[in-house]
Protein backbone atom coordinates (compact mmCIF):
# COMPACT_ATOMS: atom_id res chain seq x y z
CA UNK A 1 0.00 0.00 0.00
CA UNK A 2 1.29 3.42 -0.83
CA UNK A 3 0.83 6.53 1.27
CA UNK A 4 -1.92 7.95 -0.96
CA UNK A 5 -4.29 5.04 -0.43
CA UNK A 6 -4.24 5.34 3.36
CA UNK A 7 -6.95 7.58 4.84
CA UNK A 8 -5.85 10.86 6.36
CA UNK A 9 -6.01 10.75 10.15
CA UNK A 10 -7.99 13.76 11.36
CA UNK A 11 -7.88 14.97 14.97
CA UNK A 12 -11.00 14.26 17.02
CA UNK A 13 -12.98 16.63 19.19
CA UNK A 14 -14.16 15.19 22.48
CA UNK A 15 -17.86 14.48 22.92
CA UNK A 16 -18.19 16.85 25.87
CA UNK A 17 -16.76 19.81 23.92
CA UNK A 18 -19.13 19.04 21.03
CA UNK A 19 -22.03 18.88 23.48
CA UNK A 20 -21.11 22.23 25.03
CA UNK A 21 -20.84 23.87 21.60
CA UNK A 22 -24.22 22.41 20.66
CA UNK A 23 -25.66 23.65 23.94
CA UNK A 24 -24.43 27.20 23.26
CA UNK A 25 -26.07 27.16 19.82
CA UNK A 26 -29.25 25.50 21.14
CA UNK A 27 -29.77 27.96 23.99
CA UNK A 28 -29.08 30.93 21.69
CA UNK A 29 -31.69 29.80 19.16
CA UNK A 30 -34.11 28.78 21.93
CA UNK A 31 -33.93 32.29 23.40
CA UNK A 32 -34.59 33.83 19.98
CA UNK A 33 -37.57 31.54 19.39
CA UNK A 34 -38.98 32.22 22.85
CA UNK A 35 -39.69 35.81 21.77
CA UNK A 36 -42.15 34.45 19.18
CA UNK A 37 -44.85 34.07 21.81
CA UNK A 38 -46.64 31.10 23.28
CA UNK A 39 -47.98 29.55 20.07
CA UNK A 40 -45.96 26.35 19.65
CA UNK A 41 -46.12 26.30 15.85
CA UNK A 42 -44.76 29.84 15.60
CA UNK A 43 -41.98 29.01 18.07
CA UNK A 44 -41.16 25.90 16.06
CA UNK A 45 -40.93 27.84 12.78
CA UNK A 46 -38.84 30.64 14.31
CA UNK A 47 -36.54 28.01 15.85
CA UNK A 48 -36.03 26.28 12.49
CA UNK A 49 -35.33 29.56 10.66
CA UNK A 50 -32.94 30.79 13.37
CA UNK A 51 -31.25 27.36 13.48
CA UNK A 52 -30.60 27.44 9.75
CA UNK A 53 -29.32 31.01 9.98
CA UNK A 54 -26.91 30.14 12.79
CA UNK A 55 -25.85 26.65 11.74
CA UNK A 56 -25.95 26.81 7.93
CA UNK A 57 -25.57 30.39 6.69
CA UNK A 58 -23.19 31.52 9.44
CA UNK A 59 -21.13 28.32 9.24
CA UNK A 60 -20.74 28.68 5.49
CA UNK A 61 -19.63 32.31 5.86
CA UNK A 62 -17.56 31.80 9.04
CA UNK A 63 -15.11 29.10 7.90
CA UNK A 64 -17.07 26.15 9.30
CA UNK A 65 -17.83 27.62 12.71
CA UNK A 66 -21.16 28.38 14.36
CA UNK A 67 -21.32 30.49 17.52
CA UNK A 68 -20.79 27.48 19.80
CA UNK A 69 -18.04 25.97 17.68
CA UNK A 70 -16.27 29.33 17.49
CA UNK A 71 -16.47 29.69 21.27
CA UNK A 72 -14.85 26.27 21.74
CA UNK A 73 -12.35 26.25 18.83
CA UNK A 74 -13.77 23.68 16.43
CA UNK A 75 -15.14 23.57 12.93
CA UNK A 76 -17.08 21.28 10.62
CA UNK A 77 -15.47 19.90 7.47
CA UNK A 78 -16.52 17.63 4.64
CA UNK A 79 -14.84 14.27 5.23
CA UNK A 80 -14.33 13.47 1.53
CA UNK A 81 -12.89 16.77 0.36
CA UNK A 82 -11.27 17.96 3.64
CA UNK A 83 -12.82 21.42 3.28
CA UNK A 84 -15.75 23.41 4.62
CA UNK A 85 -18.97 21.74 3.43
CA UNK A 86 -21.19 23.48 0.92
CA UNK A 87 -24.69 24.74 1.59
CA UNK A 88 -26.29 21.48 0.48
CA UNK A 89 -24.24 19.33 2.85
CA UNK A 90 -24.75 21.79 5.70
CA UNK A 91 -28.48 21.99 5.02
CA UNK A 92 -28.76 18.20 5.02
CA UNK A 93 -26.74 17.97 8.25
CA UNK A 94 -28.55 20.74 10.06
CA UNK A 95 -31.95 19.74 8.73
CA UNK A 96 -31.69 16.50 10.69
CA UNK A 97 -30.20 17.90 13.88
CA UNK A 98 -32.30 21.09 13.65
CA UNK A 99 -35.54 19.13 13.53
CA UNK A 100 -34.42 17.03 16.50
CA UNK A 101 -33.38 20.17 18.39
CA UNK A 102 -36.69 21.89 17.61
CA UNK A 103 -38.61 18.88 18.94
CA UNK A 104 -36.44 18.95 22.07
CA UNK A 105 -37.19 22.66 22.47
CA UNK A 106 -40.92 21.95 22.31
CA UNK A 107 -40.53 19.14 24.82
CA UNK A 108 -38.60 21.39 27.20
CA UNK A 109 -41.18 24.16 26.85
CA UNK A 110 -43.94 21.79 27.94
CA UNK A 111 -42.05 19.87 30.64
CA UNK A 112 -44.11 20.95 33.62
CA UNK A 113 -47.60 20.31 32.23
CA UNK A 114 -46.53 16.99 30.68
CA UNK A 115 -43.09 15.55 31.58
CA UNK A 116 -43.58 12.55 29.30
CA UNK A 117 -43.57 14.87 26.28
CA UNK A 118 -40.09 16.10 27.20
CA UNK A 119 -38.76 12.54 27.32
CA UNK A 120 -40.40 11.53 24.06
CA UNK A 121 -39.51 14.66 22.11
CA UNK A 122 -35.90 14.68 23.38
CA UNK A 123 -35.33 11.04 22.48
CA UNK A 124 -34.77 11.88 18.79
CA UNK A 125 -31.89 14.22 19.62
CA UNK A 126 -30.42 11.76 22.11
CA UNK A 127 -30.54 8.95 19.54
CA UNK A 128 -29.00 11.14 16.84
CA UNK A 129 -26.16 12.43 18.97
CA UNK A 130 -25.77 9.19 20.90
CA UNK A 131 -24.31 7.53 17.80
CA UNK A 132 -21.19 9.66 18.33
CA UNK A 133 -20.44 7.71 21.50
CA UNK A 134 -20.00 4.51 19.53
CA UNK A 135 -17.83 5.93 16.76
CA UNK A 136 -14.22 5.60 17.84
CA UNK A 137 -12.70 6.98 14.66
CA UNK A 138 -14.33 10.44 14.28
CA UNK A 139 -17.09 10.69 16.93
CA UNK A 140 -19.64 11.10 14.13
CA UNK A 141 -23.29 11.43 15.07
CA UNK A 142 -26.06 10.22 12.75
CA UNK A 143 -26.36 13.62 11.06
CA UNK A 144 -22.58 13.69 10.50
CA UNK A 145 -22.58 10.25 8.89
CA UNK A 146 -25.51 11.04 6.64
CA UNK A 147 -23.98 14.29 5.39
CA UNK A 148 -20.36 13.09 5.32
CA UNK A 149 -19.08 15.70 7.76
CA UNK A 150 -16.84 15.60 10.81
CA UNK A 151 -16.01 18.08 13.59
CA UNK A 152 -12.31 18.84 14.04
CA UNK A 153 -10.36 21.24 16.29
CA UNK A 154 -9.56 24.68 14.95
CA UNK A 155 -6.96 27.27 15.89
CA UNK A 156 -9.51 29.99 15.22
CA UNK A 157 -11.91 30.78 18.04
CA UNK A 158 -12.49 32.20 21.49
CA UNK A 159 -11.20 29.22 23.58
CA UNK A 160 -14.03 29.60 26.09
CA UNK A 161 -13.34 26.24 27.71
CA UNK A 162 -9.67 27.08 28.30
CA UNK A 163 -10.52 30.51 29.66
CA UNK A 164 -13.07 29.04 32.07
CA UNK A 165 -10.57 26.42 33.27
CA UNK A 166 -7.96 29.12 33.87
CA UNK A 167 -10.51 31.26 35.74
CA UNK A 168 -11.51 28.26 37.87
CA UNK A 169 -7.85 27.57 38.77
CA UNK A 170 -7.37 31.21 39.75
CA UNK A 171 -10.48 31.17 41.94
CA UNK A 172 -9.36 27.96 43.64
CA UNK A 173 -5.92 29.44 44.31
CA UNK A 174 -7.40 32.61 45.81
CA UNK A 175 -9.72 30.62 48.06
CA UNK A 176 -6.80 28.59 49.45
CA UNK A 177 -5.00 31.75 50.59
Amino acid sequence: MNEDSQPLKLPKVSIDRRAYAFLIDFVTVWLVSSFAGTVWLLQFLVFIVAWFALRVVLVEKNKGQSLGRWALDMKVIDLRFKRIPGLVELAKREGIVGLCAALTMLGLNYTFPNPISMILLSSFLLADCGMALGDEQYNQAFHDRLSGTVIIPSKRGFSLDLRLKRLWREIKQKMRK
